[in-house]
């Protein structure tokens, strides 16, 4: 297995791994390739992929809002999963994260989502129950 930086040349893997993942997307909004275009130029570093080959098979994008380092959209091929794959990615984008000096590295999760909450509270993140995610949305795709 190879950890590699992703280009917009592996946009439709990207999409590919994450519907075969079950990693909701919004192809339409926030994921086209146009917004996903944007997102690399600020942060071409924090895309990384993981290849068996040149198949990709995890993913993982960072994002710095300048206090805080985010983790988004971890995803792992449903045949890679259990194998260590996130994990090695996980210790990735925190290294790099930490490189832009966060000290705080945070991940939102979906309640439904209870196997990405197992992998996060192992991995020594705090499961902050008395937060509440809000957001004011254009529309339902972004």
């Amino acid at each position: 297995m190879k950890i590699k930086n992703l280009s917009l040349q592996h946009y439709d893997e990207l999409l590919r791994l994450w519907k075969e993942a079950g990693l909701p997307h919004k192809p339409k909004g926030r994921d086209k390739k146009e917004e996903i275009k944007k997102q690399l130029e600020s942060y071409s570093d924090l895309f990384i992929g993981a290849f068996e080959g040149e198949k990709l098979i995890a993913s993982v994008i960072g994002s710095d809002d300048g206090r805080r380092g985010w983790i988004n959209r971890l995803a792992v091929h449903p045949d890679c999963q259990g194998k260590g794959v996130a994990s090695i990615l996980l210790k990735e984008i925190e290294d790099r994260l930490r490189k832009r000096g966060r000290k705080i590295i945070c991940v939102l999760v979906e309640d439904w989502n209870k196997k990405s909450i197992k992998f996060f509270v192992k991995n020594n993140y705090i499961l902050h129950k008395d937060i509440y995610y809000l957001s004011k949305r254009e529309n339902l795709e972004v």
